[in-house]
């Protein structure tokens, strides 16, 4: 025990954990990290393939207003680059059938679908500039938004199945679950603290315009390698005890830890496999069971070419018609390793999850093939994949889903400290929740927590620039109506039409009844 005394003990050495310990070392305080995994970086997963080389399968994606993670790659000298977007998009739903395209919006031939389209986008972007993002709880409708899911709120909303369905798409890409899981109150919060849907939607100008170089886990690996020693793997804490004067932990292995802060960078979810003395708070512990993560598999499918670039295809294909929901061109900076990202998202990475490895690669190319109708991706030369369902310590990703009833009841406890205890983690972040940039904000709140409470400086984090992203409005039109309002509009102005060319007639008439009624009663 007296070489195991610490000023903060940090647990989890994911993106969130590793810059808060960063920060705290630069201070001067001794910090110990504890990472229940053999490696570093949590939901950040770079695996190395002698065909392939690095091979992003966790997070990996950075976009211009995610100031916090930049600056972060430029302090490590980490180089990113930009994902390939030239060219036309794929949409395939099975109400539409499958188009080709660019920029954000299909060209549909019917206008009330692109009505519908602008409308629910529009509606879904000003409702959630009504949430604020620190405090989602207090917005005026957040009891009501809270007590419906997504899905209902589409089902009230969207005039066309085909519109419903890409509504669908957008909610399955950036949380992993389906519309019926999640409220309507925490997917609002949830593109507010993303900066809009378009943002969140594009490659370019949006969350998906770059990558790093050599893959996303360097950020975490530059970080361990500048705390060293401090970072202990395969060290699962399993007990936290706590007084007034300091914290006491355990870890799998018995190994005991002191110090007088804790910060918890793990996902709330997980919170249920360590044991709190005193225990947490009731509400803390009823958040815990209410927070499950979000479903998917990764994968990347090569070929020995990146022929669709030749066919004038950039590798983004949104679908409602198969196992894969979202794709992305994958391809290296340098041209090698042809590649396209895609994910199983949601049931589909559940219906997915019970097949062989060689099975989903199959099923996969013939997606690909009837997406794109171009019988080259059946030719696969290679796979990679990562199931986050799998993951002990993970649970599944991007982030925790928040159910109806969750936000507005629990989510002022979600960063509460619990006495010596704070914590965070990207679910916990109001800016990009979810991402790797939110993953550092949180850790910059955590920190700036504890280094209060020691009486020190944080002056330097990142979180007092007060940098983050502006919300971005939709390249679509205001002045455009709803279609029930067109409907409405159209049915206005028939029925004035009607009255207008009509109303000789009816002038003649009653003048023939005025003159019928004076000669009888006068």
């Amino acid at each position: 025990m007296p070489g195991n005394i610490f000023d903060v003990c940090v647990i989890g050495a994911g993106v969130s954990g590793l810059f808060a310990a960063r920060c705290l070392t630069q201070r001067g305080l001794n910090v110990v990290v504890l990472e229940a995994r053999d490696r570093v970086g949590g939901r950040l997963l770079t695996r190395e393939t002698e065909e392939h080389g690095p091979v992003d399968l966790g997070g990996a994606y950075i976009g211009p207003s995610q100031y916090r993670i930049i600056k972060l790659a430029e302090e490590l000298e980490i180089q990113t680059y930009n994902v390939y977007f030239k060219g036309k998009n794929v949409l395939d739903l099975t109400t539409h059938g499958t188009i080709h395209y660019k920029g954000m919006i299909p060209p549909f031939w019917n206008p009330f679908k692109l009505l519908d389209l602008n409308h629910i986008l529009r509606t879904i972007d000003d409702m959630a500039q009504k949430v604020p993002v620190n405090e989602p709880w207090s917005a005026e409708k957040a009891e009501e938004w809270d007590s419906i899911t997504a899905q209902e709120f589409i089902d009230r909303s969207c005039w066309s199945k085909c519109v419903s369905s890409m509504v669908k798409i957008f909610i399955q890409s950036i949380m992993c679950t389906e519309p019926h899981e999640v409220s309507l109150l925490s997917l609002l919060w949830y593109v507010h603290s993303g900066g809009g849907i378009e943002v969140m939607s594009e490659v370019r100008r949006g969350a998906q315009e770059q990558k790093f170089v050599g893959g996303s886990q360097q950020v975490c690996k530059k970080m361990a390698a500048e705390l060293g020693e401090r970072v202990c793997l395969n060290s699962a804490v399993v007990k936290i005890e706590q007084n007034e004067e300091n914290v006491l932990i355990e870890d799998m292995q018995g190994k005991r830890y002191q110090a007088k802060y804790v910060i918890s960078a793990v996902p709330i979810t997980l919170l249920n496999k360590i044991h709190f003395t005193p225990i947490l708070s009731d509400l803390k512990q009823q958040l815990i069971q209410r927070m499950p993560m979000g479903s998917i598999i990764k994968t990347v499918t090569y070929y020995e070419t990146a022929f669709w670039r030749d066919l004038d295809f950039n590798g983004i294909a949104v679908s409602d018609n198969g196992p894969i929901v979202v794709t992305f061109d994958d391809t290296k900076p340098d041209g090698g390793s042809p590649g396209i990202m895609g994910f199983l998202l949601a049931n589909q990475a559940r219906k997915l999850c019970t097949l062989t490895k060689e099975e989903r690669w199959r099923e996969i190319c013939i997606h690909y093939a009837t997406v794109f109708k171009n019988q080259d991706f059946l030719k696969s030369i290679g796979y990679e994949e990562q199931n986050w369902m799998q993951e002990e310590y993970s649970g599944g990703c991007y982030s925790a889903v928040l159910p109806p009833g969750v936000l507005s009841v629990y989510g002022r406890v979600m960063t509460e400290p619990n006495g010596r205890i704070h914590f965070a983690g990207t679910e916990t972040a109001t800016r990009w929740s979810g991402y790797m940039d939110g993953a550092i904000q949180s850790a910059e709140r955590a920190t700036k927590e504890v280094l209060e409470k020691l009486e020190l400086s944080t002056e330097d984090l990142y979180e007092d620039a007060g940098v983050g992203p502006t919300f971005a409005p939709l390249g679509l039109s205001y002045f455009l109506p709803s279609v029930s309002s067109f409907l409405r509009i159209v049915a206005a102005l028939v029925s004035y039409g009607i009255l207008w060319y009509t109303r000789p007639f009816f002038t003649g008439w009653r003048g023939v009844l005025t003159k019928k009624y004076f000669d009888v009663y006068l």
